[in-house]
């Protein structure tokens, strides 16, 4: 692990609040909220709206299963905690390939080991995560899975159609009844996308994607049905359950997502 070059996970961490990050991290935020003031209300916006879409899916859905990809460091309330709130026995499966966020996951869930794993993968690597024990027990019985790629599909390079063909992949394998849970970095400022993208591409030694547009990152819901909203929308608008939220003052890329249910 090196800690002298930025890392996606811990520079998140750090505008959350968190305390696992390094002076790398902390340095290139300093640059990041230079590019984009409003990066530090974004992320916490981003991390409250995957707080309400599970408690929304796990309430509303009935949904027990979850599979977090990219999940980053632990950030209380994690998934299975929201999760278990209303399905005590609500299984949870975490997927990263930050060895910070591994260990610090695998600390956080012995207690939990019964409902909860922790699996180090690319969560582009589909066929060896749905290979995964934890995976196959999370998915056996056929009862339906919420899959959750929040703010983490801009990680990707394009490369093709590999983001949104991953995207399409994961849903194909998942049980009827399952949901998606996708937000993204996006903007229409086509300037801000290039500088920052060419930024974080920069700090982090290339484990980055793309800022994309909100009509890209509309692409990844073709084909499915938008459930809780009707439309793909800035997180903190997604079923606010409060009017007192961090506002971003200004708005130059924002998270964009929904939630939306797999047909079938």
């Amino acid at each position: 692990m090196d800690v002298s070059r930025p890392s996606v996970a811990r520079m998140y961490d750090y505008l959350l609040g968190g305390t696992d990050n390094y002076t790398s991290d902390r340095e290139a935020c300093s640059e990041l909220l230079r590019l984009a003031p409003s990066t530090r209300e974004l992320a916490r916006n981003n991390r409250a709206f995957l707080v309400r879409a599970v408690r929304y899916l796990a309430q509303e859905w009935g949904i027990r299963r979850f599979l977090d990809h990219g999940s980053g460091l632990p950030t209380r309330p994690n998934v299975h905690q929201v999760a278990q709130e209303v399905h005590p026995d609500a299984r949870v499966v975490y997927v990263d390939n930050d060895p910070l966020v591994i260990a610090h996951g695998r600390t956080m869930l012995q207690e939990n080991l019964a409902t909860t794993a922790v699996i180090e993968a690319d969560f582009r690597d589909t066929d060896a995560i749905f290979a995964t024990p934890e995976v196959r027990r999370l998915t056996e019985g056929g009862e339906p899975v919420a899959a959750l790629f929040v703010s983490v599909l801009h990680c990707i390079p394009d490369n093709g159609d590999e983001p949104w063909a991953l995207v399409r992949d994961v849903a194909r394998r998942l049980p009827p009844g399952s949901h998606l849970v996708v937000s993204q970095l996006a903007s229409d400022d086509a300037t801000l996308r290039t500088d920052v993208t060419e930024f974080m591409r920069e700090s982090t030694g290339g484990r980055w994607g793309r800022v994309r547009s909100t009509s890209e990152v509309r692409r990844f819901f073709e084909g499915l049905e938008l459930v809780g909203h009707p439309e793909v929308t800035e997180v903190s608008l997604w079923r606010p359950d409060t009017d007192i939220f961090p506002r971003q003052q200004t708005a130059e890329w924002i998270e964009y997502g929904a939630v939306a249910r797999v047909p079938g």
